[in-house]
């Protein structure tokens, strides 16, 4: 039963930029027509990605079996810093839902989701992961031990320019 909630280690960086595609359409059809149950739905997509990556996320399913796979061989990256963004796409998009639709106060869900949209924007168009950067950045000075990612462990040689990170 374990297995059902583990998350992907490694990660088909395509599937991944093919995810963030989707965020970023829901994020700006979110923008788009002010309703905000979109972020509801976005938050939930991230919290299904984050349980157990691309499994009962229809986005994470549409991405790693029916895009992905028809955009060439895979490209693999480490699991743990995909998590850890989507985890942060979790906690934008359950904050704005919750500004939103708990207190009314759209201007702010409105400035999350735009933060939203321009991460998910880098990752999809340029395959820069900025929520992999900063797992990259909170292992460098400890936060994250070292055993938390072992394929992360020389993250900086690889990853300290702003490319993405690979696997070696």
């Amino acid at each position: 039963m374990a297995s059902v909630w583990e998350f992907p280690n490694p990660v088909n960086e395509k599937a991944a930029r093919v995810v963030a595609g989707g965020v970023v359409l829901l994020a700006g059809l979110t923008l788009i027509t002010g309703w905000p149950w979109l972020i509801v739905l976005l938050a939930v997509g991230f919290a299904a990605r984050v349980a157990s990556g691309p499994r009962f996320s229809l986005l994470g399913r549409l991405a790693t079996q029916v895009i992905a796979p028809r955009l060439g061989l895979p490209k693999f990256v480490p699991g743990p810093p995909k998590r850890f963004a989507q985890a942060i796409g979790l906690i934008l998009t359950t904050v704005a839902a919750v500004l939103s639709l708990a207190f009314g106060l759209t201007t702010a869900a409105t400035v999350l989701i735009v933060i939203l949209l321009i991460f998910a924007t880098l990752e999809s168009v340029v395959g820069f992961c900025a929520g992999c950067w900063m797992f990259a950045l909170l292992m460098r000075v400890g936060i994250i031990p070292a055993s938390a990612c072992e394929a992360c462990n020389d993250v900086w040689s690889r990853y300290g320019t702003g490319s993405v990170i690979t696997r070696s």
